[in-house]
């Protein structure tokens, strides 16, 4: 039974159909050399509009936001009107979509910021962490990460006013929304995580400094577009790209009480999802229950079966399925009939063409086709 997924849900002024969250995937197949979304994007975020909710792929904010060849931005006139092609075809097919907010900070390489060095919370290099690039004259591939850094105060008020003006950019470009990226080892995870932040002014050492970033990228997100538009993207028990924190179950039960204050429309928890992970302990999905009165969403190693208990127990209010999404564009109704669900190509993830991004059939015309 999975009758708790499909009963609709109040997202600020938006009434969604269903509790399926389609969370951000990275794809990397925005046009060059303008980093614009385009038609084939359109088409793949189109074919998936029967989502309760869309979270685009990871967008940045700036030239210097940038961690891979190939990720769509939204800072130029050319990445608005690309992501207007987005927005108007999933709207058309009755969808509702966010754009996800993304710096990556430290996570970066020269070859993928104009030559630039990155910059992050302090001046701490990520370790075993590549990134992908893409320069023009070698063969694209993987790098290891720069050196950054230490943003100075300036640099922290230039990208603050970057995230309230990408906020604006998506609205104007169609989007109902925006999910700020604070999770997976990007810009805003470093200053939150105990290990990737030794500043020793008023956005490090304690607990509320190395929140103040967050708090104040949030409070001018708010400012811009309003509460019931803005979602935040947390990862409290991962590692990825580097950020360890020493308490993460105290930092980010904190971090869910100051989004609270904020009135943001929903947090979006990304569980860790490797096949032998630790599950997230009940207690502590339970805490960030009470310290967050808006709508919870939970994404990692879901099925039907698992997303149903989980909001039958009060636990989310909805449930992302990341990459059941890539190979089945029809996935709420798989799920909700118990439909075999088709495995992606992991080859085709991260750029090329139309191959592994749009031609995944759904259920019922591969089903006629069979026949």
């Amino acid at each position: 039974m999975t009758d708790a997924l499909f009963q609709p849900i109040q997202l600020g002024k938006l009434t969604l159909n269903n509790r399926i969250v389609m969370p951000p995937m990275t794809r990397s197949r925005a046009s060059q050399p303008d980093d614009a979304a385009n038609d084939l994007m359109a088409t793949y975020y189109a074919q998936r509009a029967s989502a309760g909710l869309i979270v685009t792929e990871g967008t940045q904010i700036s030239p210097m936001g940038k961690g891979y060849a190939w990720t769509p931005g939204i800072y130029s006139e050319a990445q608005i009107a690309g992501w207007k092609k987005v927005t108007e075809a999933v709207h058309a097919k009755d969808g509702t979509i966010f754009a996800q907010l993304w710096h990556v900070g430290r996570v970066t390489h020269p070859d993928n910021i104009d030559g630039e060095q990155p910059i992050s919370s302090s001046a701490i290099q990520a370790e075993n962490v590549k990134v992908f690039v893409d320069n023009g004259t070698d063969e694209p591939g993987f790098v290891d990460v720069a050196q950054p850094r230490e943003m100075t105060h300036d640099d922290i008020k230039l990208v603050i006013e970057q995230y309230r003006q990408a906020a604006l950019n998506a609205i104007e470009a169609g989007f109902d929304g925006i999910e700020l990226h604070a999770a997976n080892g990007y810009l805003i995870n470093q200053f939150i995580d105990s290990e990737s932040n030794n500043r020793t002014d008023e956005y490090g050492g304690c607990l509320e400094n190395r929140l103040r970033f967050l708090d104040e990228v949030v409070s001018a997100m708010v400012d811009a577009i309003g509460a019931d538009r803005v979602g935040v993207r947390l990862a409290p028990l991962t590692t990825l790209n580097g950020t360890v924190d020493s308490d993460p179950i105290n930092t980010y039960t904190a971090a869910a009480a100051l989004l609270n204050k904020h009135k943001i429309v929903y947090l979006h928890i990304a569980e860790v999802d490797w096949d032998d992970a630790p599950d997230t302990p009940v207690s502590f999905k339970q805490g960030l229950r009470d310290a967050f009165d808006g709508v919870l969403i939970y994404a990692g190693r879901y099925n039907g079966e698992k997303a149903q208990q989980a909001i039958s127990q009060g636990l989310a209010d909805m449930i992302g399925f990341g990459r059941p999404f890539v190979a089945n564009p029809d996935l709420p109704t798989r799920i909700k009939h118990g439909y075999p669900l088709a495995a992606h190509v992991p080859e085709t993830l991260f750029g090329g063409g139309e191959q592994g991004l749009i031609d995944y059939p759904n259920y019922t015309s591969q089903a006629n086709a069979e026949q």
